[in-house]
């Protein structure tokens, strides 16, 4: 899409002299109704008004950009005034304002135009661009200005993408800046340009990650930031912050960027800022390409796995309540086969509960499939994810298949970018919305049909099948390898195979299995949480104040609450939970516990049989888990 191509020759004027800035704005407003792009007048007015009272557009250098978004804009547009004589108009920097853009942008999921408009925003920050419109003659030449400035510069990602392209040079200051700002259409990129051609004067390095309405651009690395002078930080929105922790940063608004960057500038090449210091400590949460491919897939995992825990938490919680309210409702014990089955859904308010939480918890594999794919490949990919992570769940391949697949849609994106780079570019600026999803999915849908399902699928029946038939050996040594299943993958195929064997063992009958099942379990997370308070040294800050999160989840029978300590240190963790998961296991059949419901953790313990003995099987479980991870887990400052 071409810059002209919103700018109607209606909505242009050379010759405009209102007497302030409220007559220019009204005035600017009319010129944009007359290119009949606006369905509500009045409300786009107020639109207009509204963002001009969260601060100035006139950014300075003679330049304002005003604008205004919503649903009474039915097309994207730009009207455009010339004020030869100048108006004030409250500027950043007090002097008059000579020209006028006024952008209209539409709520809408294409945002090609919102890439047109900010490409506009960096042109105006051009001296010789901003006095050829200033001095056009006539609307025609106008038009052709824009449009000759247009085709010269490159698109908006390139010319965003070119920041930081250069080699540093030694013994030269090295920085680094984010803009952003709310609307993420002009500023964050005039600030951008802003800083760029202030460190280029100052001949020093910068790297400008842009924050705008199309998503974080050309986004700072971990190395990148590690290497870096100064920081600093140009928004009026909020900003990704704990990556700087321990770096000098100076933070400012937007607008600063734009009318104060050679200050920034020289601040930040003086060392003149204060070291940022987060809340929540050190965290690597900068772009993918940072840091060893270990370490990247390992943040790709856990964005997956931060986003996931809510849906597990509330849903698992839910069931659990569930099951707790048919617990004292009924009587066991008098149901048949058939109603135990049934068992968590038989009371209307159970029933209410367990519905809400199965709708929450079936979520759970499409979240973390989409947001580790969205981790890789930005928004584009959390759409292919998603479609994945549905397929896993119901499917056969459960937890393992749900992983795969959003590191598969994440990285089948990255493969499509690479493919349609090469179209046209009026066919690349759809891709985001049309040919990523279609072909993404489309790919997805197939591959886990055909590649991904049939192995883990066979896997898991192979393992119900080992189960099966091992029912008649020893009960202890059957106990000890469900609840140590049940500690090896938290919610993958050896998970879910023992659970499924607990519940189908309830259908005949055998209600020992489903106990050791269930405190397996739950001994990973309470292991966990026991260890946080027994060995502060062994974990960090934030693995610390999730301690008691991992106590409640552990009760209530969430296994997944282990996962990201699992998944941070599985050679030191997973084999603590696993024998205190078994051991628990090896207890409760020893003990000749019993349980009928196939989930609800502390919740059914009323209608466990050998209730008493069966805590103390969990205690003794989470006791001997919490030790082994004191014994093997390293110090955290020994272990970075």
């Amino acid at each position: 899409m071409r810059i002209t191509e919103l700018l109607d020759a209606r909505s242009i004027r050379l010759d405009g002299n209102p007497a302030s800035k409220k007559e220019a704005l009204d005035q600017m407003v009319e010129l944009m109704c007359q290119s009949g792009k606006i369905n509500d007048r009045e409300a786009y007015r107020a639109q207009v008004y509204a963002r001009e009272e969260e601060g100035t557009t006139g950014i300075g250098e003679g330049i304002a950009i005003p604008h205004g978004k919503g649903a009474m804009v039915d097309r994207p547009g730009l009207a455009a005034m010339v004020i030869p004589g100048g108006v004030d108009f409250d500027s950043l920097d007090g002097e008059p304002v000579h020209l006028i853009f006024l952008i209209a942008a539409p709520n809408t999921k294409d945002n090609v135009h919102l890439d047109v408009l900010s490409k506009l925003s960096m042109l105006l920050m051009d001296e010789t661009f901003v006095a050829s419109l200033r001095n056009a003659s006539s609307v025609e030449q106008f038009l052709s200005l824009v449009d000759a400035a247009d085709e010269e510069k490159p698109d908006l990602d390139d010319m965003v993408a070119k920041s930081g392209n250069e080699t540093p040079a030694e013994g030269k200051a090295y920085l680094l800046a984010v803009t952003a700002c709310p609307t993420g259409i002009a500023h964050t990129y005039m600030a951008a340009e802003g800083l760029e051609k202030a460190a280029r004067a100052k001949d020093c390095y910068i790297k400008v990650e842009t924050r705008g309405s199309g998503g974080a651009k050309n986004v700072l690395t971990d190395e990148e930031i590690a290497r870096a002078d100064c920081i600093i930080i140009a928004a009026d929105t909020q900003v990704p912050m704990d990556r700087f922790h321990g770096k000098k940063l100076i933070e400012c608004q937007v607008s600063d960027g734009i009318s104060k960057a050679d200050q920034l500038v020289d601040r930040a090449i003086a060392g003149d800022a204060p070291v940022y210091r987060s809340q929540n400590g050190p965290s690597a949460s900068s772009q993918k390409s940072g840091g060893s491919a270990g370490h990247r897939v390992y943040m790709q995992l856990m964005n997956g796995v931060s986003h996931m825990l809510p849906f597990v938490v509330g849903g698992g919680i839910l069931i659990a309540l569930a099951f707790l309210i048919d617990g004292f409702s009924v009587d066991m014990s008098s149901l048949s086969a058939e109603m135990r089955s049934s068992f968590g859904s038989i009371t209307p308010a159970a029933a209410a509960l367990k519905s809400i939480g199965n709708a929450a918890f079936g979520l759970m594999l499409p979240v973390l499939a989409g947001f580790i794919a969205m981790s890789i490949a930005d928004r584009p990919g959390l759409a292919v994810g998603f479609v994945g992570g549905i397929l896993a769940a119901n499917g056969k391949s459960g937890f393992l298949g749900a992983l795969a697949a959003g590191f598969l849609a994440g990285y089948l994106i990255l493969l499509l970018k690479k493919v349609f780079e090469k179209l046209p570019r009026s066919i690349e600026k759809i891709a985001p919305v049309l040919l990523y999803p279609l072909f993404g999915i489309l790919l997805m849908g197939l591959i886990m049909m055909y590649v991904i399902e049939p192995p883990v699928g066979a896997l898991n029946t192979a393992l119900n099948t080992g189960l099966s038939n091992m029912g008649g050996s020893s009960k202890i040594l059957l106990g000890i390898i469900l609840g140590g299943m049940m500690a090896i993958d938290m919610g993958g195929p050896f998970n879910k195979a023992a659970y499924v064997f607990g519940t189908a063992s309830i259908a005949a009958g055998n209600y020992d299995i489903m106990a050791a099942v269930m405190i397996g379990g739950m001994v990973p997370p309470c292991a966990i949480a026991l260890a946080t308070l027994l060995f502060k040294n062994k974990f960090s800050k934030e693995e610390k104040d999730s301690g008691v999160t991992n106590f409640i989840m552990g009760l209530a029978f969430i296994t997944e609450g282990a996962i990201p300590f699992a998944a941070a240190d599985p050679i030191h963790v997973l084999p603590a939970c696993i024998v205190g998961s078994g051991l628990a296991g090896a207890l409760s059949m020893a003990f000749g516990c019993t349980l009928m419901a196939p989930h609800g953790g502390i919740f059914v313990f009323p209608v466990v049989g050998n209730a008493l003995l069966y805590l103390v099987a969990l205690v003794a479980g989470t006791i001997v888990g919490a030790l082994l991870l004191g014994v093997l887990k390293k110090d955290v400052a020994q272990a970075g």
